[in-house]
């Protein structure tokens, strides 16, 4: 009942007033990132959500698309611009998937949504992590974010799916405003933003070699 009926309907409902209630820091946020940004300051790419079914995400974009004399993009730590770096360690670049949870298409609670070359990277464990909505937080947000592993972070998704109750994500929320407002995780350690799992990959078969 809780999976299939009451979280699909407090997600909407929550969304909805979050989105309103929100929509003064939204607008601002937006404005800041356009100056800032020098133009727009929405980022949204496909990901794949529930039964690896794809939809567009919708965030803040904190990077900005600068590129070097070979026309290739920056290294992220070069792209990161100031007020890109606050919007994404207040995790405030998170705000427009509301309108993912509105659409029907994001959980507020869930696996985090990937990208969709991920996908054949997946053993078959993993791929459970697509047996429900992705979230905007998740029990790996909230047990290391971007501080843990690939592999760490996919058996806590796991985990999740296998144990999906409302104290279990009411926990998640509280744990997840506390992880913000200590600005935990956010990064993985040495890097700006969590490297790929395909470079994860990659360099795990590489050790296997050796």
């Amino acid at each position: 009942m809780y999976r299939t009926v009451i979280k699909p309907t407090c997600d909407f409902l929550v969304a909805l007033v979050a989105f309103v209630l929100l929509l003064p820091i939204f607008l601002v946020v937006a404005i800041l990132l356009w100056m800032s940004l020098k133009g727009n300051p929405f980022f949204t790419q496909t990901r794949p959500g529930k039964n690896k079914k794809l939809f567009k995400i919708i965030k803040f974009r904190t990077m900005s698309n600068e590129r070097d004399e070979q026309g290739k993009l920056l290294p992220d730590e070069d792209r990161l611009g100031g007020f890109g770096a606050i919007v994404r360690k207040t995790s405030l670049d998170e705000l427009p998937q509301l309108l993912n949870v509105i659409k029907g298409d994001m959980s507020i609670v869930g696996p985090r949504p990937l990208l969709p070359e991920y996908l054949p990277l997946y053993n078959s464990e993993q791929q459970k992590r697509h047996d429900v909505k992705p979230g905007i937080t998740g029990w790996a947000q909230v047990n290391g974010r971007n501080s843990v592993t690939w592999d760490e972070k996919f058996t806590l998704d796991v985990w999740y799916v296998h144990h999906i109750n409302f104290l279990l994500d009411l926990k998640i929320l509280f744990l997840t405003a506390k992880k913000v407002v200590n600005s935990e995780g956010v990064t993985a350690t040495g890097h700006v933003t969590m490297p790929t799992f395909v470079d994860y990959v990659k360099e795990k078969n590489l050790k296997k070699k050796e």
